[in-house]
């Protein structure tokens, strides 16, 4: 069996992150960044199958997610992507991983920040791996010429209200328990996902994100970086049009997975599926 445990991590003297961690320490690290209205735990199965193909792996829950990595999400720039960006690199090096090349997958706000670490640093990343949410460029293209994205894409508006933690939460989280059933979560990973996310505390600091962006994402450019984008036809949040143009804005070698009737929380639903073409992508572009 992998070796795989839940380590708390600290970063800085105000920040420790609670981190799922697997594998050999001195092994490539692989880093997950998961999304909103989720946690580490999508990665579970993720971490184990790359602890036991003998790679180092580690998915927190973010700034915000973990307890004692929680600042004021009342002061949105706590929240802001420099910080978050910032988080990863930090949890790196703590885990020993220093200047050290590293594979980054990351998942809807996750990968956003991916996104931007390939683009801000991609001396530092061996491979991408990007799970539904596509690239900010075709996003922002989409948004601009598809009705059908801007619709899609409404709550994000909605979570910049004052009440939208209290209205997420309503009810034993009935919205964001419905949400991530609609796209096929099953109920046991809604639950664990809720330990961590189902409390006032945390989901206003979840959505502090979101509050720290505003409704202006930061400019973004093209990828240099290897990169593998797996997405799922039944995403509830991002359209075909979006998903498929994302390869015009990679310059570099690029495998786009479409995975039929799976929605927006793809590692959740199709943990299998996900883990192949995981391990394929680090096989073909090693640290």
């Amino acid at each position: 069996m992998p070796d795989t445990a839940s380590q708390r991590i600290a970063t800085t003297p105000d920040l420790t992150f609670d981190v799922s961690v697997g594998g050999p320490p001195d092994r490539p690290l692989v880093m997950l960044l998961h999304g909103f209205g989720v946690s580490r735990h999508s990665y579970d199965a993720q971490v184990a199958a790359l602890a036991d193909a003998g790679l180092h792996a580690a998915a927190p829950n973010q700034r915000g997610y973990s307890p004692q990595a929680r600042p004021d999400p009342a002061v949105f720039s706590h929240y802001r992507m420099d910080n978050v960006i910032q988080d990863v690199f930090d949890i790196a090096a703590a885990l020993g991983h220093g200047d050290q090349r590293f594979h980054l997958v990351g998942h809807d706000w996750g990968a956003s920040v991916a996104w931007e670490i390939a683009d801000r640093h991609p001396e530092r990343l061996a491979s991408l791996t990007i799970l539904s949410r596509p690239h900010p460029l075709s996003f922002n293209r989409a948004l601009a010429q598809d009705a059908e994205q801007a619709g899609r894409s409404g709550h994000h508006g909605r979570f910049l209200d004052p009440q939208a933690g209290p209205d997420i939460l309503a009810d034993d989280a009935k919205w964001l328990r419905s949400r991530l059933t609609r796209n096929g979560v099953p109920q046991s990973a809604i639950d664990t996902h809720l330990t961590v996310l189902g409390n006032p505390a945390a989901m206003e600091a979840a959505l502090a994100w979101y509050r720290a962006r505003g409704t202006r994402h930061a400019p973004v450019g093209r990828t240099v970086v290897p990169t593998l984008y797996i997405w799922g036809n039944a995403d509830d949040t991002v359209g075909r049009a979006a998903a498929t143009g994302t390869g015009e804005f990679v310059d570099a070698p690029y495998e786009f997975i479409e995975l039929p009737g799976v929605g927006h929380f793809v590692a959740d639903q199709a943990p299998e599926a996900v883990t192949a073409a995981l391990l394929a992508h680090l096989a073909r572009h090693p640290a």
